[in-house]
């Protein structure tokens, strides 16, 4: 997992030797070349490690060997078995290892490497040359060097074992992106003139007219144009209750059409999809690394130099200080110090859980821009949250209308949609929804502008319109006693929690309009789990005073802010920010976007606008409030992972490497030492130790 290295097509890394993992996963990837390599060259060192044990280890244990096969023939087996074993079965782990000395990157393979070489190094100039070795080098009983054969070959083959245990479980953290892969169809249901053919998807462009049967995948983004149905969004949006989908209602490709059969027109197709990007943007985060990556980076990169002088230390000292036969003491304690030495966990440690906790993120329907985002939030102690399309359904209705001047109720609705039909507001859907419902002829709109957080204005029939708050109104030219008037009228109506919008004509109002926008089921229960967790939601909105203070009463909110621009909610995140406090920002629309830029973390609603979501951290692509609660959850988790997974390598380390070195053998006696076997092993099943802590992720935050 170097960071920075790429590749146009497969390949091992320059740096470390490891294979190079896809950058985007695709549809394609059924198996894993590295892993089914790696399993075959498993089964062949396991073939010829076998009998390589039983020359070297059965006198140990009854079996009549030496009998059978004369000593000199059976240490010529040993050679030809062993070395078939490290320089066959073993080479990519090798290769590895001098690609690491070639390079200066040294890692685990630098140390396994360098274990096998100077225990088959060793053991094949005893048989080839015993003759060179002191008699104080040789076994009494024997008169032979001692041979580590069966060392070097068995540390193969556990590595070899442990690599293909770590590729499989490490199929297992992709499993999201597969998952979110296997959700589009292959083909679609194409509508021509001539009638209805299956084309595969590659072919469907936007523009076209699809039909999805009942419990069909919707193939692509789009929108509904006929029939009515329930469709499952659930393994996108993590929203269990399939929603009810009708005319000109949003489809997203790879969600499972109910009993209902719908006609769509295909609107973003190909990568522009909704799934696409989901994908992409988790395949992102995984990728990248958290700040406390920095503290295990700081750690491998000294790592293995340290490791490597700890086992010189440990060769002289056995050497010089240890019993006969020393020189085969000092090379065994060596090689259990190379071996068991596992800068590999370190290096898992964080990057393993970024992967399942992004991935189980997605499954969850929240998505992380980066690692960084991932481990901010957990952090967090405050949350400014935006009310409409947040806190509220985001599905508003126009309540009352009242208008002043003698205007036509039916006029003044109009009026107001004609201009409110080219706005992102969203609480402007229900004003032309409205006028729809009543089938009026809303005119068109020309010279449209846009004030975030103050209103909209164009020509509609040669009259300037102008909708939004009073302040916004009389910037525009409103006289300040029409207004002052009006504000009277809308009093009742905030005091009910409604959202007041009016509306003027050539300066001049001509009414009012009221919409709601029922709160969110949810909501109230978050904001007060956030609270235990010792999170304090603030709401920020740009709604006047009385109908911001009814909603938070209802949810429990204290902390209100109203009326506010979007400027003014950029300086309160920079305000609490100055204070030292960790702050979360939740919005969906345009008006929240500089408040998500500025926050800590910014989350938007994947229902919410463009800008929102393109300026956010985090993206809750369900809209559901809980999905903040649910995350901020998940990020603990996660976070909690990591520094088990970091203790758990640390420790396993500080502990392993005294014991190989054969510390604790004057003072406690023989059995307090590793063989390096033994050690191979215990290196294998560390790194698979932190790869089954993160896999834990998978069911987090449920």
């Amino acid at each position: 997992m170097c960071p920075g290295v790429t590749s146009e097509v497969p390949a091992a890394c320059p740096m470390c030797g490891m294979a190079l993992e896809r950058a985007v996963a695709t549809g394609e990837e059924t198996t894993d070349p590295e892993l089914r390599e790696m399993t075959l060259r498993l089964i062949c060192g396991v073939i010829f490690v076998v009998p390589l044990m039983l020359l070297a280890m059965g006198p140990m244990i009854g079996l009549p060997v030496a009998d059978q096969i004369p000593t000199r023939a059976s240490q010529w087996l040993q050679l030809v078995l062993a070395v078939t074993i490290v320089l066959g079965c073993g080479w990519p782990l090798l290769t590895r290892g001098l690609a690491s000395l070639r390079t200066g990157r040294l890692n685990m393979f630098t140390l396994i490497a360098g274990g096998v070489f100077a225990a088959c190094g060793f053991s094949c100039m005893a048989v080839i040359a015993p003759e060179w070795f002191p008699d104080s080098f040789r076994d009494a009983a024997t008169g032979m060097p001692d041979l580590f054969f069966d060392a070097a070959g068995m540390i193969v083959v556990l590595v070899l074992l442990g690599q293909v245990l770590e590729l499989r479980a490490r199929r297992l953290t992709g499993t999201a992106i597969r998952d979110l892969l296997a959700l589009t169809p292959d083909t679609a249901h194409l509508l021509t003139l001539d009638g209805e053919q299956d084309v595969p998807l590659e072919a469907v462009q936007p523009g076209n007219r699809l039909r999805v049967r009942p419990g069909e995948k919707i193939p692509v983004d789009g929108r509904v144009v006929e029939g009515k149905s329930h469709v499952d969004e659930s393994l996108v949006t993590g929203e269990p209750v399939p929603v009810v989908k009708q005319c000109q209602d949003r489809l997203i490709g790879g969600t499972v059409n109910g009993t209902g059969s719908l006609v769509m027109l295909a609107e973003q197709v190909g990568q522009e999809t909704v799934l696409a990007r989901i994908v992409a943007l988790v395949s992102q985060a995984q990728r990248s690394r958290p700040p406390i990556q920095r503290l295990a980076d700081r750690v491998a990169a000294i790592f293995v130099p340290i490791v490597l002088g700890i086992a010189a230390i440990t060769f002289i000292s056995w050497l010089l200080l240890g019993p006969e036969p020393a020189l085969s003491t000092a090379v065994i304690r060596a090689v259990a110090v190379l071996v068991v030495a596992c800068p590999c966990a370190v290096g898992l440690a964080t990057p393993m859980s970024i992967v399942v906790g992004v991935g189980r993120a997605a499954r969850l329907g929240i998505l992380f821009r980066d690692a960084t985002a991932l481990e901010t939030l957990a952090g967090i102690d405050r949350l400014l949250i935006d009310k409409t399309g947040t806190l509220t359904q985001g599905r508003p209705a126009v309540t009352d209308l009242i208008p002043f001047l003698a205007t036509d109720p039916d006029d003044l609705l109009a009026t107001a949609a004609a201009v409110e039909a080219a706005s992102e507001h969203p609480l402007a859907t229900a004003i032309v929804a409205a006028a729809r419902e009543r089938q009026l002829v809303v005119p068109a709109v020309t010279a449209f502008t846009a004030t975030v957080g103050g209103g909209v204005s164009g020509m509609v029939k040669e009259t300037v319109v102008a909708v939004g708050s009073l302040d916004f109104l009389a910037q525009k030219g409103t006289p300040q006693t029409m207004c002052d008037a009006a504000a009277e009228h809308a009093r009742p109506l905030r005091q009910q929690g409604k959202t007041v919008f009016f509306v003027a004509c050539d300066a001049r109002l001509i009414g009012l309009l009221a919409v709601t926008d029922p709160i969110k089921l949810e909501a109230a229960s978050t904001l007060a789990r956030l609270q235990q967790a010792g999170v304090t939601p603030c709401m920020l909105t740009g709604d006047h005073a009385d109908s911001a203070t009814v909603v938070a009463k209802q949810l429990g909110i204290d902390c209100v802010a109203a009326s506010l621009t979007p400027q003014a909610k950029h300086d309160r995140v920079l305000a609490l920010q100055a204070a030292g406090h960790r702050v979360a920002v939740a919005g969906d629309g345009v008006n929240d976007a500089p408040a998500l830029a500025a926050a800590d973390v910014g989350m938007a609603m994947g229902t919410g606008s463009d800008v929102a979501i393109e300026t956010a951290a985090v993206t809750l692509a369900g809209g559901d409030v809980a999905g903040i609660e649910r995350a901020q959850r998940l990020s603990r988790s996660v976070l909690r992972n990591i520094r088990q997974n970091l203790t758990l390598a640390f420790a396993y380390n500080c502990l392993g490497i005294p014991l190989a070195a054969g510390l604790f053998v004057p003072m406690l006696g023989e059995r307090w030492q590793l063989d390096p076997m033994v050690a191979a092993a215990a290196m294998s099943l560390s790194s698979l130790a932190v790869i089954a802590n993160a896999l834990r992720l998978r069911h987090a935050a449920a």
